[in-house]
Formats: structure tokens, sequence, C-alpha cells
């Protein structure tokens, strides 16, 4: 099984407009509501590949009992962990060029409510093949939170992949995930100007870097890959980095070598894309660029 945990999850709502017009009144005939964040999302996709999973994490107030039925809906088991704070909205208004997003920050989580759930993901991780740490952090919890999970699993000997950013992703490199998949911007925000001694100078583990069409750049403690789509995807890009993570969370689970491993990240991302809403993919597409992805 594999355990995906989002700390931050958040209810995704899209306003559709025909234009969106700064300081103007919007009728909006639709509204699209989906359980968020890179965990789920990472879930979502697993699930969809018929594989076992398990997402976790913190969910609060209404709109977190609202972030659950949609889950459960869909069939994607769960067992989060509750807390007081209400679970964080994002909105996506989308029009017919592109879409503006407003995200909100979490709440703020107590130091009580945190150690609860790393006792919960303490139980989790017994019955893991895979854990996934993805996404952003909540206010309130430690800047080490993916830190102290990934020490918490890889005691267990469960392998950790980690997707985050910021000053929680350098705290996470630092606890040694056996993978983190950084996107290109998010890891140049980290280290500018970053070379391949300094990534293994960071973590003890492998870092596969996501850049859009280009593909995938895997950096191991011993070797280097690169891998790029045949063709290019046009669509939605927003899933898939989440796509990316599922598939290589199952290559770890599968001791998948790492050609392969990356050549199957690739064709899943772009299938993503192919896809209107994160969290899914177009089977089609997969195949197709399965066969034709290479490294």
């Amino acid at each position: 099984m594999i355990v995906t945990v989002t700390l931050n999850p958040a209810l995704d709502l899209t306003y559709p407009v025909d234009a969106l017009v700064p300081h103007h009144t919007h009728r909006i005939s639709a509204v699209s509501e989906r359980a968020g964040g890179k965990g789920l999302n990472v879930a979502r996709v697993l699930h969809a590949l018929g594989e076992p999973v398990l997402a976790t994490g913190l969910l609060g107030g209404p709109t977190g009992t609202v972030v659950a039925g949609l889950l459960d809906a869909e069939g994607v088991p769960a067992s989060f962990t509750r807390i007081t704070g209400d679970t964080r909205r994002t909105v996506a208004v989308v029009d017919n060029e592109d879409a503006t997003g407003f995200w909100e920050p979490g709440p703020v989580v107590p130091a009580a409510e945190w150690s609860r759930f790393v006792e919960h993901f303490r139980g989790l991780v017994a019955g893991a093949s895979v854990v996934t740490l993805c996404g952003s952090l909540p206010p309130g919890l430690p800047i080490d939170a993916y830190g102290v999970l990934t020490r918490v699993a890889t005691e267990a000997g469960v392998p950790v992949l980690l997707d985050t950013s910021g000053p929680a992703l350098r705290e996470g490199l630092a606890a040694g995930p056996a993978v983190t998949k950084p996107n290109a911007a998010e890891l140049s925000a980290l280290a500018p100007g970053w070379t391949v001694a300094d990534l293994r100078a960071l973590t003890s583990g492998a870092v596969v870097v996501t850049d859009g069409v280009a593909g995938l750049r895997a950096i191991t403690p011993d070797e280097e890959f690169r891998c790029a789509p045949p063709a290019p995807v046009t669509g939605n890009p927003t899933g898939a980095g989440d796509a990316c993570a599922a598939a290589l969370a199952r290559g770890l689970r599968d001791r998948t070598a790492w050609p392969p491993l990356l050549v199957d990240a690739v064709a899943l991302g772009a299938a993503a894309v192919a896809s209107p809403v994160a969290g899914a993919f177009d089977p089609d597409v997969y195949h197709e660029m399965l066969a034709g992805a290479g490294c």
C-alpha cells in the first residue's frame, strides 16, 4: 500500500468566466468542486491505476468535511487526522486564455494536533510499502515537518518520496528521502545555479527534477539520467507533477530500475496534461507516451 500524505489539503473551486476583468463583477454559471492538494492528486492517480493507496493528512472544519466527502465519492481510501481549524480553499478563475488563482494559506495547526498526526502516521507506516509527502505546510507546523515524517518512515524501512518547495524542501532533503521531486523553478529558488555536486551534498537520496516539456532529470548518488516525452502534449499542466510523483512512488515500491522508471514517470505526467483536471490522466496518451519516451 502506498500512503500519500497531504498536510495542507484544500477544497479546490473553479469559476469559469468568458473573460476575467479586474474590478468588475462576474456572474458564475457553474462551480466545480474537487478535493485538492498535491498528495490527494497523487492518491487519485494511483487509485485510477488500480494501485492500493491510502490518503492521509490533516482535515478540519466544515470545509474539511466537504473535502473528505468528495474524496470518498471518488472511492479513494483515506484516514485523516481531524484538526480544529477549517481546511483552506483555493479558487481558480478560468477564462478563455488562462487561469488566475487565489490560494488560502491553510489553518494554523497547534503543536498538540501535529503530535497527534505524527502518532497516527507512525501507525499507518507499519502497513505501507512507500510514503509520499507532498505539498505545502500549513501555518503552525515546524519547518522540518517533512523531515520528521521522513525519519519515522525510514526507521520503519519504508522509502519516502518528497515533493515540496522552499524551506520545507531544504529541511526534507536533509532527512534523506529515497526520492525528492522538485520542479526546475523550485530547485533553482532553493539553490540558484545548482550543480549535481550541490544536490548530492544536500541529500543522500535521488533527486528527480521536472522541467515541463523538457522532461525529467534524475540525479542519483552515483549516476545521472534524462528522459523526455516524444512530443509535446497540450492541455492542463496543473497535475502533471503529481502524476509523475505517483509513477515514481509506484516504481519505488516495485524497485523499478532508473531508466524505465523515468520513462513511466514522463509518460504518466504527459498523460496528466491531456486531462482537463488535476489528479487524472488520459490512458491513451499514457500508453502512446510509454511507447515513445526515451532516456
